[in-house]
Order: structure tokens, then C-alpha cells, then sequence
């Protein structure tokens, strides 16, 4: 193994999990994974990566990522298990879930202890965006640990946004981010439901409107989502939307900050997932609106 690359431990194989690692891979990193499901080890196998018995094997290296779906699995496998206790001290840790504030300022603690390097770097982008090393990469913590592990950034990422030396900085923009997606794909969704009372179909307004006053990547992606109402096979669940704008309602009360909007999107997501429409894609919150509206 060459001197610039390094031995990375890889925790949660999920659909942007199996990206990132395919693309420490592909970067000449030595990569050893742990998955709860092994499905998800054998795909990478033939890649190249190293197969762990269990998590805290994965912190028998010199960088342990972890791409977890949330804050229980993330306690359960990395706190819970007994994981991050068997890190040798100096180690560092890149978190690159999308945690809770409140969990993450308990992470940096415990990281504490231990004498473990803790930085967050949670992603933007879908699983075809990780797939091809295209995500934008929100990251803080010791600069330090940031400078060795920014090779690894940018085999995952086209972008790297340092915020500073606080983790939590990181998480509460990813979650500010993931909170005006939602509000993105709700406005759609409404103001699809709004013409096509009217007559208009939603995606002739949505190609309007995406390619002039809102000429952006989300609202081309998700307008032409919601235009053909595909929402599956779902990139991003409707049930992590649900959780991502739960943290920024948590998120906002720890400090005061009155997000009504969201509480607005908490309810319609959560009538959705209540319809049976949590495995869908997010996208398909932009479809609640419309069926509101008694439109097919």
C-alpha cells in the first residue's frame, strides 16, 4: 500500500454507505466494512473490501467512518456494542450521518473520554451522487484531524465545506439543508395541485418553472419527480424526511428558534407515512398535496 493511502474501518453499508466505500476503493484506500446486513458486505467484496466480524473492529485503523441511518442506530453500534470504548486513544472518527444536535454534543463528549477525534461530515446528495463521488461534503471539527482525513473527502465528494471546530455547526446545517429541500418538494407539490385545478398539468408548470425562476438541481430533480409521480425505487425514504425536519424542530427548540413552517411539514409528512407512503421516495410528500385536492 502505497504511503498516501490509508486503512479506513467503514461502518453502515446503506445505499450511500456502499457508494463512499466503493469510492475509498477505487482510490487505492484499504477499506474493512461492517454491516448489519451482510448483503451489503458481499457487494463489495469483489471490490476489494475487507470483511469485519464486528464493529469495533472497524476502529483498528486510521480512520473510522460511519454512515449510519440515524441517532439509535448510531448509539446502538458505535456506543451501546462497546466500539468506540475499544478505540485506541489518537484515533479519529468521521461521522457522516445526519444526527440530532442534542446526540451529537453527547457524541463529542464520549469521543472525549475516549480520546478519539470526533469530526462530523454529513453529505448532500442521493445514493447516484455517492455512487459517483459527486457529494457535497459539510464538515467540522479538530483541523487537525480534518487535514488528514480531507484526501478521503475528496474520493467521497466533488466539495468540502469546512465549518469550524464545533461538530454540531456541521449537523445543523445538513439539517437546515434537508429542512428547505422538504419545504422544496412541498411548495411543488401545492403549487402542482394549485394549476392542475385549473387544467394545467403540473409538469408543464414544473418545466416552466424549473428552468427559469427556480433553475436549480433540486427543483429540477424533484419537479420532474412529482411531474411523473415517481416516487419508487426510493434514493432518500419519506420516513428519514420525516426524522431530518423532527431534528430541525428539536434543533430549533434547544435554542429558541420557531420554525412554524416546519411543524407544517413534520404533519404532512407524518399524514403520509400514516397513508402508507413511508418507503416511498420523499419526493412523494409533493403528491399528498395533489391527493388532498381529490386529484389522481
Amino acid at each position: 500500500m502505497e504511503e498516501s493511502n490509508m486503512r479506513i474501518g467503514f461502518i453502515g453499508l446503506g445505499g450511500m454507505g456502499s457508494g463512499m466505500a466503493a469510492n475509498l476503493l477505487k482510490a487505492g484506500h484499504e477499506v474493512r466494512v461492517w454491516n448489519r446486513s451482510r448483503e451489503a458486505v458481499e457487494r463489495l467484496l469483489a471490490q476489494g473490501a475487507v470483511p469485519l466480524d464486528e464493529p469495533h473492529q472497524a476502529f483498528a485503523a486510521d480512520v473510522t467512518i460511519s454512515m449510519l441511518a440515524d441517532d439509535v442506530a448510531t448509539r446502538a453500534v458505535l456506543l451501546d456494542s462497546g466500539a468506540l470504548a475499544a478505540a485506541q486513544p489518537g484515533a479519529i472518527h468521521l461521522s457522516m450521518a445526519t444526527l440530532s444536535a442534542a446526540f451529537v454534543g453527547e457524541l463529542v463528549e464520549h469521543h472525549r473520554q475516549a480520546g478519539v477525534d470526533y469530526i462530523a461530515a454529513p453529505v448532500f446528495g442521493r445514493t447516484d451522487m455517492a455512487a459517483a463521488g459527486k457529494l457535497n461534503i459539510v464538515v467540522a471539527g479538530p483541523p487537525a484531524a480534518i487535514a488528514k482525513v480531507q484526501p478521503l473527502l475528496d474520493a467521497m465528494g466533488q466539495k468540502t465545506w469546512p465549518l469550524g471546530e464545533e461538530p454540531v455547526r456541521a449537523n445543523v446545517v445538513k439539517i437546515a439543508g434537508n429542512f428547505m429541500l422538504a419545504s422544496a418538494i412541498e411548495a411543488m407539490g401545492e403549487a402542482s395541485a394549485l394549476v392542475q385545478g385549473y387544467g394545467v398539468e403540473a409538469g408543464d408548470m414544473l418545466e416552466i418553472l424549473t428552468n427559469t425562476l427556480f433553475a436549480a438541481p433540486a427543483y429540477k430533480g424533484y419537479g420532474a419527480m412529482i411531474a411523473e409521480r415517481r416516487f419508487e425505487p426510493a434514493a432518500f425514504k419519506l420516513t428519514l424526511g420525516l426524522k431530518d425536519v423532527g431534528l430541525a424542530l428539536s434543533a430549533g427548540q434547544a435554542r429558541n428558534v420557531p420554525l412554524p413552517f416546519a411543524s407544517v411539514l413534520r404533519d404532512n409528512l407524518l399524514e403520509a407515512v400514516a397513508q402508507g407512503e413511508g418507503d416511498l421516495d420523499w419526493a412523494a410528500l409533493g403528491g399528498r398535496a395533489m391527493k388532498r385536492a381529490g386529484q389522481a
